[in-house]
């Protein structure tokens, strides 16, 4: 049994014991001693984790944004990536031909989008099998992952899901807000907001089981002790997901049936077919409107309208004129904005105005 074996195995009887305790007085102290030696287990396991380096393979990230297709061998990522990018993956009916990233680029509403073709991933991916780890690590960088599920059995997706929350990847869950601000005048560590439903003598166990004795902390949302514990490691990921529900040609799914996929991941699901095309249009602009981008267009004070800009939804002018270059929010005065976001054509609007997807500005540089 190696160190990483070891550690989890004291993890799994750790948290055994600590469900069997009581929670009364009498058993209070235990609890938290018990809480604390579970926090540190699970802390020097990430760390265990984080040696463990597999065959390593990377791909740049390129272009406006990244969306990952994810799924199981023979879903059909490759197909779908080649008829998404025009690219000319590998393609066969067996597992596993694909062992390697393979990008290819999307480009739609002006928007480049890199689409990662991502290995099969297999059942313990979390622990390594398959290059399991080296896919998700590579998929972390990712803006959207794209579950790629054969229609003939959704329910797989189960699987993929419980593989990636061993991995402290949450699937459009909203990151819990927790704040943390180290201080040495502190009188140990202060739980001035606790929405969390953690009792706050466990709280003070897992914060000083990671080495923080002092701290003001907020917790403004709710959360489980292994979310706090993943937020304190800093391997906590927060990711944007979609379905694309493919071979639907073969299994021609009722609405009924894709509403029931959808509600029970609470992911929007695209079904699709890579060997005739149906649904393919739809799917692309699901991953658009997923990826959290939008179009600007530059409008300069003589002359027409430019390429557009991508940039993140709800950035402001300010933000929109760093991303063109720093030099002219240095000079900014003021826009002028016609488009979803204002009220009336070319309209003069501040640094902070919201913009819109679709809209077009010309910046006003000071005099």
């Amino acid at each position: 049994m190696d160190k990483k074996e070891a550690i989890s195995q004291r993890v799994e009887e750790l948290t055994e014991e600590l469900a069997k305790t009581k929670d009364n007085k009498a058993t209070n102290k235990a609890l938290a001693k018990l809480r604390s030696k579970v926090a540190q287990a699970k802390k020097e396991l990430i760390e265990a984790s984080k040696r463990q380096h597999g065959k390593g393979f990377f791909i740049k990230k390129t272009g406006d944004a990244t969306a990952s297709l994810l799924g199981f061998p023979s879903a059909g990522k490759s197909s779908l990536l080649n008829v998404l990018t025009n690219s000319k993956s590998k393609t066969a009916a067996y597992a596993f031909t694909t062992t390697t990233i393979i990008p290819g680029t999307m480009i739609y509403n002006g928007a480049h989008i890199q689409i990662l073709d991502m290995p099969g991933i297999i059942e313990d991916a979390h622990l390594g099998k398959g290059g399991g780890k080296a896919v998700i690590a590579q998929m972390r960088v990712s803006d959207l992952v794209v579950f790629v599920i054969d229609s003939t059995n959704p329910w797989q997706l189960d699987s993929l899901m419980e593989e990636l929350k061993e991995l402290n990847i949450n699937i459009n869950k909203k990151r819990p807000n927790v704040q943390v601000t180290e201080k040495n005048d502190a009188n140990g560590v202060m739980v001035e907001v606790n929405k969390s439903g953690i009792r706050e003598d466990a709280i003070k166990e897992i914060f000083n089981a990671f080495g923080i004795f002092k701290a003001i902390v907020k917790i403004w949302d709710d959360l489980s002790e292994d979310d706090l514990i993943a937020i304190l490691s800093k391997k906590a990921y927060y990711m944007r997901g979609i379905i694309a529900l493919n071979k639907i040609d073969v299994t021609r799914l009722d609405k009924s049936k894709i509403s029931e996929i959808s509600s029970r991941y609470k992911m929007p699901v695209f079904p699709v077919s890579a060997t005739t095309g149906l649904g393919i249009s739809q799917l692309k602009e699901g991953i658009y409107q997923n990826l959290g981008i939008m179009r600007i267009f530059l409008k300069p004070k003589v002359g027409g309208d430019s390429e557009p800009i991508i940039i993140k939804k709800d950035a402001n002018v300010g933000e929109l004129a760093s991303k063109v270059h720093t030099s002219i929010l240095d000079e900014l005065k003021c826009a002028f904005v016609d488009g979803p976001s204002v009220k009336f054509r070319n309209q003069r609007v501040g640094i902070k105005h919201i913009l819109k997807d679709g809209d077009t500005v010309t910046f006003i540089k000071e005099r």
